[in-house]
């Protein structure tokens, strides 16, 4: 049985809270985990998100999972609010339905992505600036 990419993308957002960007902002100033999925590169080009760690999505869900023994030391338990961030939102929202089966229960991701950050005229760290 196949299934197109919308149909995943559909269910994984089906059980997200998804976040705007104001809130993933408050969410990361009251302890949450704000995640940047984005290669290096984009990062570079386009700017940061301030506080946010970069995590690749190839070892995603080892540097998150509080079992693992590759995770990051800012991963405090399961019940750890972690929004992911891509660059439009749809990578994150995938990512974050992997990261609830792993037990993350308050894995998300942020509507629209770092552009709608932007957009929001949240801050942006433009490195080398």
């Amino acid at each position: 049985m196949s299934r197109s990419v919308d149909e995943l993308l559909a269910d994984a957002r089906a059980r997200l809270a998804r976040v705007t960007p104001q809130a993933a902002a408050t969410v990361a100033s009251r302890g949450g985990l704000l995640v940047d999925l984005r290669p290096q590169s984009e990062r570079q080009r386009e700017g940061e998100m301030p506080g946010a760690v970069a995590i690749g999505r190839n070892v995603l869900e080892w540097r998150l999972d509080p079992s693992s023994l590759y995770r990051i030391d800012a991963v405090t338990g399961y019940e750890q609010p972690i929004v992911l961030v891509c660059t439009e939102g749809y990578a994150s929202s995938l990512a974050a339905a992997v990261l609830q089966d792993l037990g993350l229960v308050h894995a998300t991701d942020m509507e629209g992505g770092f552009r709608a950050w932007v957009a929001s005229g949240l801050p942006v760290h433009r490195p080398g600036a």
